[in-house]
């Protein structure tokens, strides 16, 4: 029989354990006040301390003993406030695709493991991009502006069947944008940062500074790149000029791909047909912009991979990431932080 002081100091030593472990892995939530703003984050085990934040200067309260940080809802340039104080941080989570508002040079020179939220939102932006597409073809924006008139607008519509839609990046979300596309009889093509052929889905991926021949021909040209040194300003008065007259452009990828300027002038111009734009340069778009008053573009609130779904998905994607964390396992969706994806 094991003598009562020893199980009594066993209890002890156990408590002291756990305490230890605890103050060894401190995770904070930046973007959300509570564990109830992120229903499934309470599955984390009891040795898991959870702090949150939702301002600059809650962050940086927290940040020196912060080991994980999940970025919920990341403003840009709040993470370089804080850095500094960034002593014992091992990794960041963004729970997003896109992590430019995150790769900050510091952290990009930094040992910091970054991972994404890569996977939860192609669905969800396949589909809406498949809408914007009939939108365009069907003449939604025309016909709802008819009826807020109470006109009787009648117009031809057009079919999609047998259209062209050039997919600009071909990561997960480009390619569940062109499965779902091609599966509403679309043709679809593919342009990446370097070619390659034998793809299953578009055959043979052009790279960009290749691309010309499909511009052309593409009835629709759907960005889908992430903001990196190579995409910057990737759409361009030159490259407009390219696109076949009348096609339309979508952009659910980073507003600083475009140069605005030039997409308005196209625009203006009838050059291109349209524009469906969920992301800009400067977000919220200003109240002056061009785009709010031009009939032929639709605007949106950089919404396209937002569902209410999606939310339990990014949760449990980063549950699962934590587990592998604390087990010293691979860690989902690393980040290369030299291309920023």
């Amino acid at each position: 029989m094991v003598p009562e002081r020893w199980t009594t100091i066993r209890r002890h030593l156990h408590g002291r354990l756990r305490a230890a472990v605890t103050e060894a892995l401190n995770v904070t939530v930046f973007g959300a006040g509570r564990v109830q703003d992120l229903p499934g984050l309470e599955a984390v085990d009891d040795d898991v301390r959870l702090r949150f934040a939702t301002t600059a200067e809650e962050l940086a309260g927290i940040m020196p003993d912060t080991d994980v940080l999940l970025g919920w809802d990341f403003r840009a340039g709040v993470l370089e406030q804080v850095w500094p104080r960034a002593r014992r941080l091992q990794w960041i989570h963004w729970a997003g695709a896109g992590v430019d508002a995150v790769l900050i040079p510091a952290l990009r020179d930094s040992d910091v493991v970054l991972t994404n939220a890569r996977g939860v939102f192609d669905r969800p932006i396949a589909e809406y991009v498949l809408a914007l597409v009939l939108c365009f073809a069907k003449g939604i924006p025309r016909t709802i502006r008819a009826q807020e008139r109470k006109h009787w607008d009648f117009q031809y519509s057009e079919s999609i069947a047998g259209r062209m839609a050039l997919l600009v990046g071909v990561g997960s979300i480009g390619r569940a944008i062109g499965a779902l596309l091609h599966a509403a009889g679309m043709q679809v093509a593919g342009v990446g940062r370097t070619a390659r052929a034998g793809d299953p889905l578009f055959g043979e991926v052009l790279a960009f500074d290749a691309s010309d021949p499909l511009l052309n021909d593409a009835d629709y040209v759907i960005n889908v790149t992430p903001s990196t040194p190579d995409t910057r300003g990737l759409f361009s008065e030159s490259l407009f000029g390219k696109m076949k007259p009348g096609a339309r452009f979508i952009n659910v990828g980073r507003g600083d791909a475009v140069d605005e300027r030039a997409l308005a002038d196209a625009l203006r111009s009838g050059r291109i047909g349209g524009a469906a734009l969920d992301v800009f340069a400067e977000e919220p778009l200003p109240a002056d912009s061009p785009f709010w008053e031009m009939a032929n573009v639709i605007v949106s609130p950089h919404m396209s991979g937002d569902v209410r779904e999606s939310v339990d998905d990014l949760v449990d994607q980063f549950v699962e990431n934590l587990g592998r964390f604390r087990r010293g396992e691979p860690l989902n969706n690393v980040v290369d932080k030299s291309r920023g994806y």
